[in-house]
């Protein structure tokens, strides 16, 4: 029993009117009206808000903390275990160099080094730890220049996502006087390494501008490449592989816009073609030669064509990869004598290799029910060597390198698990539920072999559907410690995703959204069906996005779940969408919708927000992990959302609010700090289903 009371967040009178519509929020309070201080300096907090958030946190470690400390320490242990701490990736080369990123027993964060591309000796060139100091570290990557004398990297300290960048002398081994201020988390160096680009992010935390660095110079001098007009629309900044043409793009989640500026000499952007709604395309170059992967011309799963540098124009595009319904074409690179792409077909993904000197193809794919395949990125365009990775529920992580002239493949890594891993112990599935409109829902399946399928086993369900992201069926060392207890872990391949292509994604965003959630309510009805599981044995969990597929299935049907668990939670939808201030805002209108203009978004948005739709009835326990300086999904949104779910609900079910007071929304920046987080919330599944 705890010696404290829930926290009981004050109600004060807040309205807003809408396409005649009057709704009442009282916590509105909690949205600090100095947010964008907020993000920058964390201390600025107002009072009462600060005390509430506290008083949440407190609560929650009485209830829930101290109780399961034990428990939390042992799976932080066995999840530590499982991990090798002195590990390394594999070397990338780049000229006469071949750099990786390694990690020492005991450090929080990794190492970046080289050695000679034929081997040698190692160098350090950045040691994050030594860089980290006390508190929040968030590593924005360290890029080398061509001329292999720096390196630009990046760091955020408080979670934020406002990065300082900065520029690492290699001969000294300290960083230069200069330094980039609130910038995005990476930059792009010019062929002649004396300048590199970078984004810019506005008041509101946009990444509105691309400028160019001249080493020695302030950053006030730093001259405007591109400035974005439109607040709906995010700028990057990046590279050809050919390192010909430095690319900038424009883009929200539906339409985008190429520029391209000559990576040698520099001079004014020139645009590929003009964005036009609901195309999107992306850029590499060969020789004179723009290859693109574009869904234009109605190729919803896309295709792949190609253009004059010279007349980059959709007028001169001709297709090379024609497009073929339901083989959804995810990535593409280009090296000197080779396309390869990474495309998803039946469900799986699979890598397809063009030789551009005859048309003949090669394609990698696995034997596998479920699996996890990815292209690996290199430095140099002039090989004929590509490495990918592969993974599955029970096959840990592996690296190939492929010899695109022999055919060979070689292993270069394979992910050790010290403390022992027999895939043999363990069953994956493939399984499909039916949605109520009768399209078949993926679902991949981990769990014990001789598992009996008599319903008593608990499960974890996990979901996210949005954005056009799928979750990969790969290798996990963490969900062991559920597996092992006899959990089956589930993950349902909701629309909103791009698992069944982008026919899967349109279905489930915007005036389809709720298709995610009765997808997700579908699979779980699948797993008691089938005997995986039962009704209220059954853990869900999503974040961000997928936290409000949380908000949303609590209150839907709040009788399937044995508990909730809610990371980063975006669950005050209709209110966010209203707030043309917040980051995301306006860029996101084409994924959920506009309230401002639309009266049918914003009733359809009001129909699902999970804030507004609270019922006075019972919930399952849930837990909700927040971070206060998160720019993505803003710290009052989960709280806002507890606070009513508490004074609201009809039951005594646990409920706790976890605001990570010194961090965004990736959680804890160190490594086994994140482990910690992971436990927090195994250890919640465990208690929901009385295995703890």
């Amino acid at each position: 029993m705890t010696d404290i009371a829930p926290p009981v967040a004050a109600q004060r009178p807040h309205s807003d009117t809408r396409h005649g519509t009057t709704r009442n929020d009282p916590y509105n309070w909690l949205r600090a009206g100095n947010w964008r201080e907020v993000m920058a300096d964390p201390g600025v907090l107002p009072e009462d808000i600060r005390k509430y958030l506290e008083a949440e946190n407190a609560w929650y470690e009485s209830g829930f903390g101290k109780p399961t400390e034990a428990l939390r320490e042992k799976i932080y242990a066995e999840i530590r275990g499982r991990i090798k701490e002195d590990d390394s990736s594999v070397p990338t080369p780049d000229g006469p160099f071949a750099y990786a990123s390694r990690t020492r027993e005991g450090d929080q964060y990794p190492l970046i080094v080289r050695t000679p591309r034929d081997g040698g000796s190692e160098t350090v060139l950045l040691d994050c730890n030594a860089e980290a100091g006390e508190g929040y570290f968030g590593f924005g990557g360290a890029e080398h220049s061509p001329c292999h004398t720096m390196v630009a990297w990046a760091a955020d300290r408080n979670g934020s996502e406002y990065y300082t960048i900065l520029i690492r002398d290699l001969d000294t081994g300290k960083d230069r006087d200069e330094r980039i201020e609130k910038s995005g988390s990476g930059a792009v160096w010019a062929n002649d390494s004396s300048r590199f680009y970078y984004v810019e992010l506005d008041e509101n935390h946009r990444p509105f501008r691309v400028r160019e660095h001249v080493l020695g110079t302030s950053q006030a001098d730093d001259a405007i490449v591109y400035e974005e007009k439109d607040a709906g629309f995010f700028v990057g900044v990046g590279m050809t592989q050919s390192r010909r043409y430095l690319t900038i793009s424009a883009h929200d989640h539906q339409t985008s816009e190429v520029w391209l500026i000559d990576a040698e000499n520099g001079g004014a952007p020139f645009c590929v073609e003009k964005r036009h709604e609901n195309t999107e395309y992306s850029v590499e170059e060969r020789s004179g030669t723009l290859y693109i992967l574009t869904n234009d011309d109605e190729a919803e799963d896309f295709k792949i064509v190609t253009a004059p540098v010279s007349a980059p124009g959709v007028d001169n595009w001709a297709d090379l990869v024609p497009h073929e319904a339901g083989r959804l074409i995810l990535d593409v690179e280009v090296i000197a004598n080779h396309l390869i792409r990474l495309e998803r077909k039946d469900g799986l993904p699979r890598i397809v290799v063009r030789d551009l000197r005859d048309g003949r193809e090669q394609t990698i794919s696995f034997p596998e029910e479920a699996y996890s395949l990815g292209l690996i990125s290199g430095y140099e365009f002039d090989t004929a060597t590509i490495r990918f990775s592969y993974s599955s529920p029970t096959t840990p992580a592996q690296v190939f390198d492929l010899d695109l002239a022999s055919g060979e493949r070689v292993l270069r890594k394979q992910q050790e698990v010290p403390s022992g891993h027999d895939p043999a112990l363990y069953e994956t599935r493939r399984l499909f539920a039916k949605a109520p409109d009768g399209e078949e829902v993926p679902v991949t399946l981990l769990y014990r072999k001789g598992l009996v399928l008599d319903g008593s086993a608990p499960a974890l369900l996990y979901g996210y559907g949005a954005y056009g992201h799928s979750i990969p069926a790969g290798f996990s060392v963490s969900v062991l410690s559920l597996v092992d207890r006899g959990f089956v872990y589930a993950i349902a391949h909701i629309r909103g995703g791009m698992d069944k292509g982008y026919r899967w994604y349109k279905n489930g965003r915007a005036a389809h959204k709720t298709n995610t959630f009765s997808d997700f309510i579908a699979a779980a009805e699948m797993l008691i069906e089938k005997g995986y599981s039962s009704k209220g044995r059954i853990v869900a969990e999503g974040g961000s996005a997928g936290g409000m597929l949380m908000g949303a299935i609590a209150n839907m049907r709040p009788d399937l779940w044995a508990g909730v668990m809610a990371i980063v939670p975006f669950v005050d939808v209709l209110n966010t969408m209203l707030d043309d201030t917040l980051p995301l805002t306006p860029p996101e209108w084409p994924e959920w919708g506009n309230p401002i203009t639309s009266e049918d978004d914003y009733k359809r948005i009001a129909a699902y927000s999970p804030y507004d739709n609270v019922e006075a009835k019972t919930y399952p326990p849930i837990l909700a992990l927040a971070g206060l300086t998160d720019p993505r999904v803003t710290y009052w949104e989960p709280a806002k959302w507890v606070a009513k779910l508490r004074a609201t609900k009809t039951d005594e079910n646990a409920l706790y609010l976890r605001t990570n007071m010194d961090a965004g929304h990736g959680g804890a920046s160190g490594r086994f700090e994140r482990i910690k987080e992971r436990a927090i919330t195994y250890a919640f599944a465990l208690k929901c289903t009385q295995l703890a």
